[in-house]
């Protein structure tokens, strides 16, 4: 009962919620955990200079890390990755949406450059922005998304484009880790990340067959 009011207090007061949410079937559901794949289209690889790993690479946000509102600074410059984001329940991909992984890029640099983990640049407050869940389709491997800034195309990929597909991605998952009840599972991005910039009006959409399925808004701040 105590901590339940705790929360209310700082909700009342405008403070953010101590434990964040995410809509699935017009409900409030708190994941626990995010569980972000990286390097899993080979365009993007391609455009980060990068190299195709050997394994799948995984990395993880913590639920303070969800957000509603679109930064374009937070210590220094943020960059977007939209992604095609997976919802678990009954140990099942239950529900489907997409989202933005926001990146302290030159912070990420550094850290890769002395063999030190990313959690630094891409696991803190605010670094995870989602669109309304919906239930799952059938066949996850007939999703794509498609990402526009002031109405032109930055990101489109489909999950057939993946070098890990939906499924894939929750078998391997699934050798090492728990996914619990609500867990989000972020599949990466494809290529053409950049910069968010002060005022900028993004739009988020998850399509399956041709058809969208969910979508978000925001304005950079």
């Amino acid at each position: 009962m105590q901590r339940s009011i705790l929360i209310y207090s700082a909700s009342k007061a405008g403070l953010e919620p101590t434990v964040k949410s995410i809509q699935f079937k017009d409900q409030s559901i708190t994941p626990g955990k995010i569980v972000c794949i990286g390097k899993n289209y080979k365009a993007h690889i391609e455009e980060m200079h990068s190299a195709v790993p050997e394994e799948m690479v995984v990395f993880m946000k913590p639920n303070s890390a969800i957000g509603t509102t679109l930064r374009a600074f937070s210590d220094e410059p943020l960059h977007y990755e939209c992604e095609i984001c997976l919802l678990v329940f009954e140990g099942a991909i239950a529900g489907v949406g997409v989202g933005l992984d926001l990146t302290k890029r030159s912070l990420q640099g550094r850290l890769k450059q002395a063999g030190l983990p990313w959690e630094r640049s891409k696991s803190f407050d605010g670094s995870a922005l989602f669109s309304r869940f919906v239930p799952a389709p059938v066949n996850l491997t007939e999703l794509s998304l498609e990402l526009w800034v002031d109405g032109a195309l930055r990101q489109r990929g489909e999950a057939t484009s993946m070098l890990y597909s939906p499924a894939e991605i929750q078998q391997e998952l699934q050798k090492f880790l728990t996914l619990n009840d609500f867990d989000v599972i972020m599949t990466g991005t494809p290529a053409g990340v950049g910069p968010v910039s002060v005022g900028a009006c993004f739009e988020a959409r998850l399509i399956h067959d041709q058809i969208k399925l969910s979508s978000a808004h925001w304005t950079a701040v």
